[in-house]
């Protein structure tokens, strides 16, 4: 990857929905190679798609909570079937293997305190070789940032 598609990552970054020739205006290329490039940036998955960014709080999702899981099982299929398990689990926006005292953590996303409590006796205490769990409840996100951003 060079400067251009640093920049064009960086660009998409900020506007998904910017045109092609706007792109090829703001990275200092013709469209053509502009096109090019963002066709083989998708072909090589560097860009995995394109999609609307929403406000969770406006939403009403403004509970979020990040849960340590510890395993009672971490061979291999135990692992792929925990990891199978959380994918399929839509208030899980986040969940990371983790080296340490724990195995996972998650980060979940519901509508208050009420609806969480729900969820963690429902939902994640129900997921395959569930052990242990703690939750630490977010009090403000501070910073929470792109993927592109920096790049």
């Amino acid at each position: 990857m060079d400067r251009f598609d640093i920049a064009i990552l960086n660009v998409l970054a900020e506007d998904g929905r910017i045109s092609v020739a706007d792109l090829a205006r703001r990275i200092g290329l013709s469209k053509s190679p502009t096109q090019a490039r963002l066709r083989r940036l998708e072909q090589i998955g560097v860009i995995l798609g394109y999609r609307a960014l929403l406000d969770p709080i406006r939403l009403g999702l403004d509970h979020v909570a990040f849960v340590e899981v510890r395993l009672s099982d971490t061979r291999d299929s135990a692992l792929r079937a925990f990891n199978a398990a959380v994918a399929r689990v839509p208030e899980i926006e986040q969940a990371h293997m983790i080296a340490g005292h724990f195995d996972y953590l998650l980060k979940v996303r519901t509508r208050n305190m009420a609806e969480y409590r729900q969820f963690m006796a429902e939902k994640i205490s129900t997921l395959p070789h569930v052990a242990n769990t703690s939750t630490y409840v977010a009090m403000e996100a501070v910073k929470e940032i792109m993927l592109a951003e920096g790049v």
